[in-house]
């Protein structure tokens, strides 16, 4: 299945969650698009709670149905809670972790960034998104990349990054600090739910 490339404010408010965490997708219409989206009210069953919350979190961090599936069968094999695991290895992504450090406005625009080899780890040009971090990598922009009009956007949009990650905004550059905590994260994600739909 290809990656979805259309517009997220229909399916944030397809899903009634705002995939790009900011709410403003539901801002103005908060029921599901097309003709019936304000009259029709679906009464869902177990399976279709499993499955939207398993969209949704698919969703908002850009993956197709495959690498989802992937990255879950991983956090299953790992000591701990399955759902704070795969929450936790969601996070550890490269392309997240440009995201989370405010080097781009939104996932697809750090996905993008790593894409076209502008992110550096460690010093070194990583242009894999989905390569997973470990904490203490350091994330910097190469430096023929740092002036670029919008890294520096969203450098001054980004006013308060999560605690997890450092970032030296001058010198465009950060640093994975630990693995986040749960209530560091997404507090209307249901991990449960996707630990149920995948043990149906």
């Amino acid at each position: 299945m290809a990656r979805y490339t259309g517009p997220v404010w229909k399916v944030s408010r397809r899903l009634s969650f705002s995939i790009l965490e900011t709410g403003e997708e539901l801002q103005k219409r908060t029921y599901a698009p097309g003709q019936h989206g304000p009259t029709k009210r679906i009464k869902l069953s177990n399976y279709g709670t499993q499955l939207r919350e398993k969209q949704r979190v698919r969703n908002m961090y850009g993956l197709n149905e495959r690498q989802f599936a992937n990255t879950y069968a991983k956090a299953s094999k790992m000591a701990g809670v399955v759902g704070h695991n795969l929450l936790f290895t969601l996070e550890s992504r490269l392309d997240n972790l440009v995201y989370r450090m405010g080097f781009a406005r939104t996932r697809r625009g750090a996905r993008q960034l790593v894409n076209h080899g502008h992110v550096l780890v460690n010093g070194k040009k990583v242009d894999i998104p989905s390569a997973i971090m470990t904490p203490g990598c350091e994330i910097s922009i190469k430096e023929k990349s740092r002036n670029m009009a919008s890294i520096n956007e969203a450098l001054e949009a980004n006013l308060s990054p999560k605690a997890f990650v450092t970032v030296d905004k001058d010198n465009k550059k950060g640093t994975f600090v630990r693995l986040p905590e749960r209530n560091e994260l997404n507090a209307e994600i249901n991990e449960q739910l996707i630990v149920e739909f995948y043990n149906r």
